[in-house]
């Protein structure tokens, strides 16, 4: 039996929970390390602090198979050298290929977008002259999967898009976004309505291939899932509850 354990800030892992659910069987753990939320306006050293005790923590609680680290700022600023962690990165290369203008857009969190490690991560990709990259802070965006504003107050989360991306967007003539943070992918239905001519890039099911391919044979007869959080149950029980995934959570700390 596959044992994999998915783990972010909060809400965001769902998004990356899904398409490996589809691409392979699985116990899965999905925990929401929210005592700790935002990891993005975390510096780099409470970052790299948080995830390296929660990873050894939920190795030491769970033994899984891999752990997948469901959010981009953790995954752009920690040094992870563990092969059966798997990291959600911008994916800029496929941006590249979709953009007609050149101009792309990486939407993260407030620390990934002000640090070092995001300039040399697009550096290390080394993308054609012809491609221009703006990093865009998206952080009240995330509040609001956070929040679960995304579920029923349509009013701001379409204000809030608009506020934060539109000028953005048309001064620098975006055509392609990377969803670099996964929360975002909740906020899809809004931003493709908003913004009818730029492609939204979601890494998820990148990263569902990926552990497909390193669970291989391990996979198991049925998917079933556990869910913990580190701070309220009761309340992120209620905002699962109302996007329909009817799974208790339990407090683990």
């Amino acid at each position: 039996m596959a044992r994999i354990v998915v783990f972010d800030s909060g809400f965001g892992s769902l998004s990356v929970i899904r398409p490996i659910q589809k691409a392979i069987k699985s116990d899965l753990i999905y925990y929401a390390d929210q005592k700790n939320f935002p990891y993005g306006k975390k510096s780099k050293s409470q970052l790299t602090k948080i995830i390296t005790n929660r990873i050894k923590f939920l190795e030491e609680k769970f033994n899984p198979d891999l752990i997948v680290v469901g959010s981009n700022t953790p995954s752009l600023l920690v040094e992870i050298n563990k092969k059966n962690v798997i990291k959600v990165l911008p994916p800029i290369k496929m941006a590249t290929k979709v953009s007609v203008t050149g101009n792309i857009a990486i939407l993260a969190t407030l620390a990934a977008v002000k640090s070092k490690k995001l300039s040399d991560f697009i550096k290390k990709n080394r993308l054609p002259k012809r491609i221009n990259v703006k990093k865009i802070d998206a952080s009240r965006l995330v509040q609001l999967v956070e929040s679960a504003k995304f579920i029923d107050n349509e009013n701001l989360c379409n204000a809030t898009i608009r506020k934060v991306l539109s000028a953005q967007f048309s001064k620098y003539n975006i055509d392609v976004a990377t969803l670099s943070s996964t929360h975002l992918p909740f906020l899809l239905p809004f931003l493709q309505k908003q913004f009818p001519y730029v492609t939204f890039l979601d890494p998820a099911q990148e990263i569902a291939n990926k552990v497909r391919k390193i669970i291989g044979k391990k996979s198991s007869k049925r998917n079933s899932m556990k869910i913990f959080t580190s701070s309220n149950p009761e309340k992120f029980q209620n905002h699962l509850w109302k996007m329909g995934i009817k799974k208790k959570v339990s407090f683990l700390n």
